[in-house]
């Protein structure tokens, strides 16, 4: 559950905390008040891209403000918990805080003060929430998004087999594209083979060893910088080894400290540190003195290295810019040139492999393929019953099955919605017949089912009434009433039917602060509540006729929630 949202110099906002409640939070609003930075701060924090337009620049030097969006989830769900886990998250006190610090309009993501990439936080928060923006029911339209809609309710059993099938298509497409290089004629076959014994022969008799590319720079940059390792080592050397070097003064000085170290116990403890510092200067000129010993710079093998590691790079640009890429295109020329050598085996061990393949791409499509038949059949009846709970009276929805022109990684089934929203109609396509605001109550529809598959605990709605009014209106509301029973609701809306039925209302208001327009929002009050669906009911005069009204809805609806 959403328990907190905390949002700091966005658009209109200076700086706001709003805590949230279990069952329905309706968000409400003159038009303009700033409802919609509400739903763009919490995407903000949930990974999704910097709008310009909301972040806002300081007065006096016209550069970027910080902003910051915190969201804190409190998680109790087992499903949800063991999600969050296989991601490497772990619940602090049942909590889990996301949060985004935009500065000089770039985003930091944290979860629980760790840092993540905005991609992983995307993943966490389809765990934690699901919002349904604006128009988002407009992707109904879409037979593609139908498909995605069936597979997210037919969960981890479809989703094991549909991992499987696109590892198998992958396989498929691979052998496709093999058998495409293989068409070809003796002519060319034997012009690939020639060029391909060259290729193999250049890179065996150059005998790479994976590593040594590393070695030879080194004994270059060793060799071509001679004369000054020479002079630097020997200059070392002299100010450390010499007569009057360091190792000498360092020796004087200890002769010095240990006459009189037994007059005191701190003078002791110096010449413990000089005594230290005398060893290691020893060691020092004994090591810089063997490495000078062992100086080699003769012309002939500085040539050997030189010739040497042009020839590992000519290879590494023609063949690939490591050594082991080089050897691993070594290992494909080799099985390429083979293949064709012995062309008539080759091409009869492909096909062999192609007809395998596809028999078992074949039965793996064909087991997706029935359980999502299977899964549409129980989707679509349960979409059915919602949509009559949202004054669809005569609704009949359903799910249609074809098949692609080919295999794809998804399958091969083409699937889409169909509804008939009155009596003696036939079924049609859905984004053929659904009106805007009918695309958003079947979205709603499709949104409370799904809901109540999977562990998602947050729901978020924002102007779901889109295209309703009246009749509809009082059971979108009551829908909204029922969702809020096993999830977390919150829903931004212009209706006073669905604004009535809150458990907990919030009134988002612009005002002018310190010659500036800002957004502020608070959660209402029982009379403060009425007094709002009073506004919404009357508009720009609140009568005491309408104040009574909208205190009469407020019951009503207290009435249709003693359900719960």
């Amino acid at each position: 559950m959403l328990q907190s949202l905390h949002v700091k110099n966005l658009a209109l906002i200076d700086e706001a905390e709003v805590d949230f409640t279990g069952g329905l939070n309706i968000l409400s609003g003159e038009t303009g008040a700033g409802k919609s930075i509400i739903i763009g701060s919490i995407n903000l924090a949930l990974g999704e891209k910097i709008q310009k337009e909301m972040l806002r620049e300081n007065k006096e030097t016209g550069e970027l403000e910080t902003a910051l969006v915190e969201l804190l989830f409190t998680v109790e769900d087992a499903r949800a918990r063991a999600q969050l886990e296989a991601l490497e998250v772990y619940p602090e006190n049942d909590e889990v805080i996301l949060s985004r610090r935009i500065v000089n309009g770039r985003g930091a993501a944290r979860v629980n003060g760790e840092s993540v990439p905005a991609s992983r936080i995307k993943e966490i928060a389809a765990i934690l929430i699901d919002i349904h923006g604006q128009h988002e029911h407009q992707s109904l339209l879409s037979k593609k998004k139908h498909l995605e809609i069936l597979d997210d309710f037919a969960g981890e059993a479809l989703a094991k087999e549909k991992s499987a099938l696109a590892g198998t298509y992958h396989s498929y497409r691979k052998l496709l594209e093999e058998e495409s290089r293989a068409d070809v004629d003796t002519k060319e076959r034997e012009r690939e083979i020639s060029l391909l014994e060259y290729e193999v022969k250049e890179i065996e008799e150059a005998a790479l060893r994976e590593g040594e590319d590393e070695e030879l720079e080194s004994d270059y940059r060793r060799f071509s910088n001679g004369q000054k390792i020479v002079e630097a080592v020997n200059a070392a050397y002299g100010n450390t080894g010499g007569a009057e070097g360091a190792s000498e003064l360092v020796g004087r000085a200890v002769r010095e400290i240990s006459s009189v170290a037994s007059y005191d116990d701190r003078l002791s403890n110096l010449e413990q540190q000089l005594l230290e510092i005398d060893g290691l200067l020893n060691d020092f000129n004994r090591e810089i003195a063997d490495y000078a010993e062992s100086m080699e710079f003769d012309e002939e093998t500085f040539y050997e290295v030189e010739r040497r590691l042009d020839t590992v790079n000519h290879l590494k640009d023609k063949y690939g810019d490591t050594i082991p890429k080089v050897l691993a295109a070594l290992d494909e020329k080799r099985e390429r040139l083979m293949k064709l050598c012995d062309y008539d085996s080759y091409l009869e061990g492909l096909r062999a492999d192609m007809k395998k393949t596809k028999a078992t791409l074949d039965k793996q499509c064909k087991t997706v393929s029935d359980i999502r038949k299977e899964a549409a059949g129980r989707l679509t009846e349960a979409v059915t019953a919602a949509l009559k709970d949202l004054n669809f009276l005569d609704v009949r929805f359903t799910m249609e099955f074809e098949r692609t022109a080919d295999y794809t990684a998804n399958g091969y089934d083409d699937a889409g919605f169909l509804i008939s929203t009155n009596p003696g109609e036939p079924l049609k396509p859905l984004g053929k017949v659904a009106s805007g605001g009918e695309l958003s109550r079947i979205m709603l529809g499709i949104k409370t089912v799904l809901a109540d598959e999977d562990a998602v605990e947050t729901l978020i709605f924002d102007e779901i009434d889109s295209g309703i009014s009246g009749r509809t209106a009082q059971m979108v509301s009551e829908k909204m009433n029922m969702l809020g029973r096993n999830h977390q609701i919150i829903c931004i809306t212009h209706l006073p039917q669905i604004a009535a039925m809150a458990d907990s209302h919030y009134l988002i208001q612009k005002s002018v602060q310190n010659q500036a327009t800002v957004s502020t929002i608070e959660r209402l009050g029982a009379a403060q509540s009425i007094e709002e669906l009073a506004r919404m009911l009357g508009g720009v005069e609140i009568t005491e006729t309408v104040r009574k009204s909208a205190k009469e809805m407020r019951e009503l609806a207290e009435s249709k929630k003693l359900g719960r």
